[in-house]
């Protein structure tokens, strides 16, 4: 989600100066707005244009590092010299600012109840209280992307759009046998693939319910086993892949989890060959992970009239479907969707509503108020991964070591849990 990208205009060394934030870029004379999403070249354009569009008046754009969001906001609040008037970050960028360096946007939220927001986005909004400190913007996820040839070889009874997770396997067994036992699933798994959010955010919840608090738990010896018999059924090569898009658009896979930015690009010339479907759903539920983007104000803004217009301009389903049809993020509010979508973008949008509306799903998060030590979390999951599948070690000793390694970053940061595991306001998130 987050690449960084080079200088984009020569007044981004003025405006870092003033503002103490790491730049890369800036763009109007308006709001002065920091978004941590949006940050390669490309997408970076798209933003601005979108703004400028839907704000005429201008917001002036700085293109920020997640992991130096919070310790930088709180440094301007706390020295009563806030320079920002205006955040767009994801859900956890604000939880670990909290209301002491946010203003309160319930009044503008009330203003926007006809839009549709689903409910339970607001409720994130209010970060554990009866008031609102953001207002969600935009959401990503993950679905399953898949070649329509290989929809013959679902299990007996089984619907592309409701699978189980034995389903899933059944299907990467069957592919596998009628490839001449050659797989053609595919996970990512290299440096930058994401396939530690499939563990974290969709195996976790879905065979146990929670995550870090039953990260050791039977449950997830169980979903252990299952995810090296999947693996057993998966293109060897996956630890090679970054990006899903590629080996499925050369055809080396035909199934392929992954992030809806990183599948876009596979049926972009055959959209009518592809399928993409809701993610597996366990013995628990349909676990997924929702990537909620929002736009708040930071406690201390000298213009917060004009931020709150930027966040009613960017609530509006025309500007959503913009952002939709240009960086690949779904909409927040109800925003019907017009034919000339790419037809990838529709594909996904199909998924994603499928998934979001399934009322056995359950709703999982990016670790939540780590801050810096975000990649510290991603980590462990990945050394389990790798020490289970990859490498064969023993599931209880590695789940076990791993915990310790876990319950080390919670004790150091001492935040609540997130979602999918039970968040108590108060009470440090404990490693079960």
């Amino acid at each position: 989600m987050l690449r960084w990208a080079a200088a984009l205009a020569t007044t981004a060394p003025a405006l870092a100066a003033c503002t103490g934030m790491s730049t890369s870029g800036v763009s109007g004379d308006g709001p002065r707005m920091i978004t941590t999403q949006f940050t390669p070249v490309d997408e970076a354009r798209n933003l601005r244009g979108i703004l400028n569009k839907a704000y005429p008046d201008g917001v002036s754009l700085v293109l920020g590092d997640a992991s130096q969001l919070g310790t930088q906001i709180r440094s301007q609040a706390d020295s009563g010299n806030v320079k920002l008037d205006l955040i767009a970050g994801l859900h956890g960028d604000f939880a670990q600012l909290g209301p002491d360096y946010l203003t309160d946007v319930s009044t503008l939220m009330r203003h926007l109840d006809g839009a549709g927001i689903d409910p339970t986005f607001k409720e994130l909004a209010t970060l554990g209280t009866g008031r609102s400190w953001y207002v969600p913007w935009c959401q990503a996820a993950y679905v399953v992307a898949a070649r329509k040839s290989e929809l013959e070889h679902l299990p007996s009874g089984a619907d592309a759009d409701s699978l189980t997770y034995d389903q899933y396997l059944d299907w990467a067994v069957a592919v596998r046998r009628a490839n001449g036992g050659k797989p053609r699933f595919g996970l990512p798994a290299g440096p930058e693939g994401l396939v530690t959010r499939f563990v974290q955010g969709h195996l976790y919840p879905s065979f146990t319910g929670a995550g870090v608090t039953r990260f050791r738990s039977d449950d997830a010896v169980t979903m252990w086993k299952y995810l090296k018999d999947l693996w057993a059924n998966t293109v060897p090569s996956s630890t090679n892949y970054d990006f899903m898009q590629e080996p499925l658009a050369s055809g080396e896979v035909t199934v392929a989890w992954d992030h809806v930015s990183r599948l876009v690009q596979a049926p972009a010339d055959e959209p009518d060959d592809w399928v993409m479907v809701p993610c597996p759903a366990g013995p628990k539920g349909r676990g997924y992970m929702a990537v909620v983007l929002g736009l708040g104000i930071p406690k201390g803004a000298a213009d917060v009239a004009r931020a709150s217009a930027v966040i009613r301009a960017m609530s509006e389903p025309d500007v959503q479907i913009d952002l939709l049809r240009k960086n690949s993020f779904f909409p927040v509010v109800k925003a019907g969707l017009p034919r000339d979508l790419p037809p990838a973008v529709r594909l996904e949008s199909k998924a994603v509503r499928a998934q979001q509306g399934d009322p056995d799903g359950i709703l999982s998060l990016p670790p939540v108020g780590l801050g810096q030590r975000d990649g510290e979390m991603s980590k462990v999951y990945r050394d389990a991964f790798t020490a289970i599948v990859l490498e064969g070690a023993d599931i209880r000793r590695t789940l076990d070591a791993q915990a310790r390694n876990m319950q080390r970053i919670l004790d150091e940061v001492k935040v609540p849990c997130w979602a999918p595991d039970p968040v108590e306001d108060g009470r440090l998130c404990r490693v079960g």
